[in-house]
């Protein structure tokens, strides 16, 4: 009965308008006053315990590195580069947004980073050359959830935590599903170019200007190569990366490109603090919810209902699918992994799945909500750029959704997707 509370005040106040992580906090009070499941002391040293996380200070680090290489000029040089290199194909420039999200993901780990640091420049842009403007703003909303696969990843640093596992591991899990996603765009974005019959001028591809846009991008370049290197070659954990990565920002956008000067590093400072606080609070009160919850058996109770309705990892698996989605369309990421994933893991791991593996099918479930609405935070930020309505960026992005969700069964139900690259270079599995 507590737990049916617990849910229903978290609802209710989520629906009256309160934020989520003061919902969290406030239903988990409420629960424990009127059934004396604990104190309020239990509630606070959670909190405490939850912040209280050498790998959790990594999140306001890369939030802040992002923001910086955005500030700092490094977004608008990958992006020259890369459309030196594809600028001369079909849709070349629907190929450059993608791939410049690919680079830049290897930089924020956010999805709402990367759809403003790519489509500010790319959407006016693409506009100036011809295409319609809902074919990229579409484009570059769907391509900015890249930004939570390819590492480092915001979310898979939260689900790390909240699970136990292993963050590198899960970075080097996240990088072939990251790609195939950004193959599958550019494969949609090429159909989708050739049945609609507009033809956009393209840019001849020239040697030495890819040379040129090189040179001046090495040094953004560079960026994932230092902080994905350290880690992977075990020189630094990822919470040290995040803290070069915020260093290497400063000095490449101040004395490099010097396209930022001090006002602008308080200014990104201050905006990344709000970002950041958000995320930590909703951490902090969400470690209380989570073990009310394990108090009151929720995920064994959940396990057993599932394995009831069927003893199938396949039917699981679907049933899983189909609820986070439907949780993503409402509900932030960070949220949805702090609160979901204590209920979910030991469901899954009942019927055999590894948690490195549920890693990436939580995460690529609940990016697949910054695409869809009502809550679709990139649709939001995309439609900001552009000025187009969220229905029309949403009629627009259903071919991508289907491929979205044929990707999404593909890493469900072929785990070595996920698992050969940490098996490959880490001897995981």
């Amino acid at each position: 009965m507590a737990a049916v509370v617990l849910f229903g005040l978290l609802v209710l106040f989520i629906a009256v308008g309160v934020p989520i992580a003061i919902a969290l906090g406030m239903s988990s009070m409420a629960v424990i006053f009127m059934y004396g499941t604990s104190t309020l002391l239990f509630q606070a040293r959670s909190i405490v315990t939850a912040i209280n996380s050498y790998p959790l200070l990594s999140v306001p680090l890369f939030i802040l590195a992002g923001d910086l290489m955005y500030t700092g000029g490094l977004s608008k040089r990958i992006i020259a580069f890369t459309d030196s290199l594809v600028g001369s194909l079909k849709a070349s420039l629907a190929h450059v947004t993608i791939l410049a999200s690919t680079f830049f993901a290897a930089i924020s780990g956010s999805a709402p980073a990367t759809v403003a640091a790519i489509g500010t420049n790319m959407i006016p842009e693409m506009e100036k050359r011809g295409y319609p403007k809902k074919y990229s703003t579409a484009i570059t909303a769907v391509s900015g959830m890249i930004g939570v696969m390819i590492p480092p990843s915001i979310p898979f640093i939260v689900y790390g935590i909240s699970a136990e596992q292993s963050v590198s591991v899960l970075f080097i899990a996240g990088i072939i599903p990251g790609l195939l996603f950004a193959i599958g765009y550019m494969i949609t974005a090429y159909i989708l170019y050739k049945k609609s019959g507009f033809n956009v001028r393209s840019e001849q591809f020239k040697l030495p200007k890819l040379i040129r846009t090189f040179k001046d991008a090495f040094w953004a370049l560079l960026a994932p190569v230092i902080v994905l290197g350290g880690i992977y070659g075990g020189i630094f954990s990822p919470t040290e990366a995040a803290a070069i990565a915020v260093f290497y920002a400063l000095v490449v956008g101040l004395f490099i490109y010097k396209d930022m000067d001090y006002k602008d590093v308080f200014k990104t400072f201050m905006k990344s603090s709000l970002t950041a606080g958000t995320v930590l609070v909703l951490v902090a009160f969400a470690s209380t919810f989570g073990r009310l919850l394990t108090l009151q058996q929720v995920p064994v109770k959940l396990a057993n209902f599932l394995i009831n309705v069927s003893d199938s990892p396949i039917i699981v698996l679907l049933i899983i699918n189909a609820f986070l989605l439907f949780v993503g369309m409402f509900m932030e990421t960070i949220a949805s992994i702090i609160i979901l994933t204590p209920i979910l893991l030991p469901v899954v791991s009942k019927i055999g799945v590894d948690p490195i593996l549920f890693g990436v099918i939580l995460t690529v479930n609940l990016a697949i909500g910054f695409c869809t609405p009502p809550l679709g935070v990139n649709l939001f930020v995309a439609s900001g750029i552009s000025g187009l309505s969220i229905e029309e960026i949403s009629k627009s992005i259903l071919p991508y959704f289907i491929v979205m969700i044929i990707l999404l069964l593909l890493i469900t139900y072929v785990p070595a997707i996920s698992l050969i690259l940490p098996n490959i270079l880490v001897g995981y599995y």
